[in-house]
This record gives C-alpha cells, sequence and structure tokens, in this order.
C-alpha cells in the first residue's frame, strides 16, 4: 500500500505514535508519505520506502495567522496526485481530519477516490474538541471519515458521549517498538544519581496542567520521609518553572533533577524503579507504556483509558484524581523489596502485549477494510 500519513510532529503522544506506525509499515514493505511542516522528532530515513512532504506554509499581510488547514489541504492533494496514494491516515482531528476532508473534496472533482482514516488521540476530543468553537467541524470530520480509530475504549465512549458520531470507531490500542524500549545495562548512571543506593523515581511529560507534575513532587516530597528516593523528571512546557518553584519551597532540589526534553527517554527508563502518572486526562497512556516495558511499575491516576493499560495491583496501581497520600502509601508498597521485582517482571510481561508486532496487523487489515469498502462502493449500481 502507498500511505499518507498526517500528524503533529512533536514530542506529543499522537506525533509519536504516527511517526512510529509509519516507520513499522515502511519496514513491513508498504511505502509511507509523512505530510506535516516539520520533519517529525523520531522519524529516520534509513528506510528507502519513507518519505517526508514539508508543507509550506506562507504568510500574507492580509491574513492575522497562517491558514495552516488550507496549506495542509493543498499539500495533500498534491501528495495524493503525484505519488498515487491508496489511502490517507490523519492522526488527531483538529486540524488534520477537516483538511483531508477539503483535500478529499478537491481531489474528487478530478476523478480521484482517496479514503481517509482518523485516528483519535486524546485531547482533540476531551479537551479541544469539547470547545463550542471547534465542535461542529470535529463531529462533521469524524462522520466524514471513511474510517475511525480511537486508541482506548474510553476515548471511545467518550467521543460517542459528547459528539453526535455515527460512524463506528474501531479501538486499536497505542504500541511501542519491544525492540528499542527495553531495560538497558546503565548501572553507572543509577550509580551516578543515587549514590547510595537510594530508589529512583521518574517521570515524563510535556509539563501540561492536565499532567498534574505538581502531584508528582507532592508524591516524591512523601515518599522522601519514609525511604531515600531521588527523581528524575523528564520533558518541558508550560508548568516547569512552577513545578521548580515547588522544588524550591519544599526544600527537595538536591533531590530532584529536571532533564528537560530527552529522545533517548529509554536509556533513563531502564534505572527506573518507579514511574508516575496522574493525570487529569490521559486517553491512554503511552509513556506509561514506555516505562513499562522497561520493566518499571506505574503509578497513575484512574483518568481516561490508564486502568485499561495499567492493570491495579498487578503492574502497578491506579488512584483518585488528585489523591496524592494514596499514591504515596501504593508507592511505598510498590518500593517494598518483597514486592519491587514483582511488579517490575509484570510491567514488562504487560507492555508486550502492546508491542508493534502485535498492533501493526491491526492496522494493516483496518486500511485493507477501508479500502475494501471504497472498491464496493465504486462498483456497485446506482439506482434508477
Amino acid at each position: 500500500m502507498k500511505i499518507g500519513i498526517v500528524c503533529y510532529p512533536t514530542f506529543g503522544g499522537s506525533g509519536v505514535v504516527a511517526t512510529e506506525l509509519g516507520k513499522a509499515l515502511a519496514k513491513h514493505g508498504h511505502e509511507v508519505h509523512f505530510i506535516t511542516y516539520s520533519q517529525p522528532t523520531r522519524l529516520d530515513f534509513f528506510n528507502t520506502n519513507l518519505f517526508y512532504h514539508e508543507v509550506d506554509i506562507r504568510t500574507y499581510p492580509l491574513f492575522q495567522y497562517p491558514p495552516y488547514e488550507l496549506a495542509l489541504a493543498s499539500k495533500m492533494v498534491n501528495v495524493v496526485k503525484y505519488e498515487k496514494l491508496d489511502l490517507l491516515h490523519v492522526h488527531y482531528a483538529i486540524p488534520h481530519a477537516s483538511a483531508a476532508f477539503m483535500a478529499k473534496q478537491i481531489l474528487k472533482t478530478e476523478g480521484i477516490e482517496i479514503p481517509v482514516v482518523t485516528t483519535l488521540h486524546g485531547t482533540d476530543i476531551t479537551l479541544v474538541g469539547k470547545d463550542p468553537s471547534y465542535e461542529p467541524v470535529v463531529t462533521f470530520s469524524i462522520n466524514e471519515s471513511d474510517g475511525v480509530t480511537a486508541v482506548s475504549d474510553d476515548l471511545k465512549k467518550d467521543t460517542y458521549q459528547h459528539f453526535k458520531i455515527h460512524r463506528e470507531i474501531e479501538v486499536i490500542p497505542n504500541f511501542i517498538d519491544l525492540e528499542r524500549f527495553k531495560k538497558q545495562k546503565k548501572d553507572h548512571f543509577k550509580t551516578a544519581i543515587c549514590p547510595n543506593g537510594e530508589k529512583l523515581i521518574v517521570h515524563t511529560s510535556n509539563f501540561r496542567k492536565v499532567k498534574r507534575v505538581d502531584d508528582v513532587v507532592k508524591i516524591f516530597f512523601g515518599l522522601r520521609k519514609k525511604i531515600p528516593v531521588k527523581l528524575l523528571i523528564v520533558g518541558d512546557g508550560p508548568e516547569r518553572t512552577k513545578t521548580e518553584g515547588l522544588c524550591r519551597e519544599l526544600g527537595i532540589c538536591d533531590d530532584v533533577r529536571f532533564l528537560g526534553k530527552l529522545e533517548a527517554v529509554e536509556e533513563v527508563l531502564s534505572v527506573a524503579d518507579l514511574f508516575l502518572m496522574p493525570s487529569e486526562k490521559e486517553s491512554f497512556g503511552l509513556a506509561a507504556l514506555e516505562a513499562m516495558a522497561c520493566e518499571v511499575p506505574v503509578i497513575s491516576s484512574n483518568a481516561g483509558g490508564l486502568p485499561e493499560l495499567n492493570i491495579n495491583g498487578v503492574t502497578g496501581f491506579v488512584s483518585d484524581i488528585g489523591d496524592v497520600d494514596d499514591m504515596i502509601e501504593k508507592s511505598l508498597h510498590i518500593l517494598a523489596e518483597a514486592n519491587l521485582p514483582t511488579f517490575k517482571s509484570n510491567a514488562l510481561e504487560r507492555a508486550k502485549q502492546f508491542d508493534v508486532t502485535a498492533i501493526l496487523p491491526l492496522y494493516e487489515a483496518y486500511y485493507e477494510k477501508i479500502l475494501n469498502n471504497r472498491l464496493q462502493k465504486v462498483k456497485a449500481p446506482s439506482m434508477g
């Protein structure tokens, strides 16, 4: 198949999943064309089946804001036409699904039928999509897609609950490449951070309010009163300054390190004992899955799709959003020497169920289904 993938080229979950999916499809023999405004952070060109098409965004005095959606739709039209794509797969509803609809209508006038698959990732539905300014466009774009997938049962339910969707939504979970995300021998790194054998706590996020990074610091502060611990925080974003201020206020700066954005996050996860994800909203929890693949148990909130991934009492524990005391208590249980090896082992076994080799065939089968549906519609005799 020749597949066009449209995504945000950032460290966010939707961009990461879209890029890793494209790479996996290319390795499996498909021709994959990425269409976005800059090269995705995880995209490499070691496979001859991978192509990147940059969206050219031009500004004119007339426009207060660059018309990205129009530029994206035009680029999709060009790539579909000249690369002879079989299917477009757009990740994140806004503005990719609506731009794809526009491209689809333009191509139809030239006798080209291109099916569009839209994957819903989370905040495009739970946050942005519910905004009255965007809701009609989100609803229309989803219903006009030829296929729709969601990364968790919870997100699927949320979409049906808040939007008038008459399309069937297929749940295809996020995935991980276990060849990359696995526990590595980094003893020297662990010794440098935890010279006295402290337990190492890790959190990764984009520091948005919904990630509740302040809760991460509060949980760590509670643990630190009970056992020797260190905290590594990976990522960057709007709440970082506030979080650093909280660390100073609590007097724990010597035991907390902010590492900023890291490409090789698996190296940090390889030396971690516990991963914290107390998010207010989380459609799936890709960062938690990455930790589990590196044999790190997870303490998470019960938000969104997290309970589907983090099995309570097995791979870690889930607590109510904002229940810091409960998260501290459950963290101490996991970190106890008698319990930690079992939780680590369980985390890895759970992660294996989301290996890319298990999830990729689900996407391939879904693409085939959408293409077959399109063929049947074309072949169907017109009435009258």
